[in-house]
């Protein structure tokens, strides 16, 4: 179980390793451009040769991209939904040539049409950005909070996408905040294991490939996706032991992305405090 967080690539993609580095993390996951911005400029061959250099003389673990925030690939706008194709594409493919395991996006909405009036629609374009990106890296489905009409909440949802896909490549980005807020108590042993149990009979834990590491700000089923610093929300110290020492996460790397006790993102304090529970637990690094 290595331990991860999201990083800046402010200056360049070789920045960030720098950045992980500073804080202690064992694995990082960036974005390859504004998350909140459509413009992308894939990185030149030379930064993908120093950003790779610099991770294995780092010894950082596996690196993961986070999509944009604009995708919405269940989009009734055929312009808007086909934008998100080609962001994912692009990002996707940045993945592979990074040597990345893969990219996370989130599922968006669907607009008050429901999943079943979305869902060929939905397939058809995850189906799109996986023949388009051929390559080793991972399209990975992060699971949503719940609130309003996001895709992802259930589990159902995602394993009937996957199962509709039919891609090896398709996985699963479980997030301990958005699972909690969507109603599953991942802070109490039997409910972690009732809510991976469901995971696994939905989906399948071999699907399972990264883990969001995020406290909460809101209370359990609240459907607010707000996180908070590792022990200071309300899954708080004792959920994220109960978390880390689950068998089923052992061989799966976290990433934090929490606030920061400063306000700026996830940082060494965070870092150290969920290393010092994976060492109390025994857990392999």
């Amino acid at each position: 179980m290595l331990i991860g967080a999201h990083v800046s690539t402010a200056g360049g993609l070789v920045k960030a390793v720098g950045r992980g580095v500073d804080i202690g993390a064992e694995a990082m996951q960036i974005f390859a451009s504004s998350p909140r911005a459509w413009r992308f400029t894939p990185p030149t061959d030379e930064a993908v040769a120093a950003y790779r250099e610099a991770a294995a003389r780092a010894g950082l673990g596996p690196a993961v991209l986070h999509a944009i925030y604009l995708v919405a690939l269940a989009a009734a706008d055929p312009a808007q939904a086909a934008r998100g194709v080609e962001s994912l594409t692009l990002h996707l493919q940045t993945a592979n040539r990074l040597g990345a395991l893969g990219l996370i996006f989130h599922p968006a909405s669907h607009r008050g049409a429901g999943f079943d009036a979305v869902f060929d629609r939905f397939v058809a374009n995850v189906t799109r950005v996986l023949d388009d990106a051929a390559g080793p890296a991972f399209l990975m489905l992060e699971n949503s909070a719940g609130a309003g009409d996001h895709i992802g909440s259930k589990f159902e949802e995602l394993g009937r996408v996957i199962r509709a896909v039919g891609s090896d490549r398709l996985r699963v980005c479980f997030d301990t905040q958005h699972a909690w807020a969507a109603g599953h108590n991942v802070a109490d042993a039997d409910g972690l294991s009732a809510a991976l149990d469901e995971f696994d009979r939905e989906i399948g834990l071999d699907r399972l490939t990264a883990v969001h590491a995020n406290d909460s700000k809101r209370p359990l089923g609240a459907g607010v996706d707000r996180h908070e610093n590792i022990g200071e929300g309300e899954i708080g110290l004792a959920g994220f032991n109960t978390i880390v020492s689950h068998p089923a996460l052992a061989a799966v790397p976290f990433y934090l992305e929490v606030p920061g006790f400063d306000g700026n993102g996830p940082d060494a304090r965070n870092v150290e405090i969920l290393k010092g529970i994976r060492d109390a637990a025994g857990v392999a690094p």
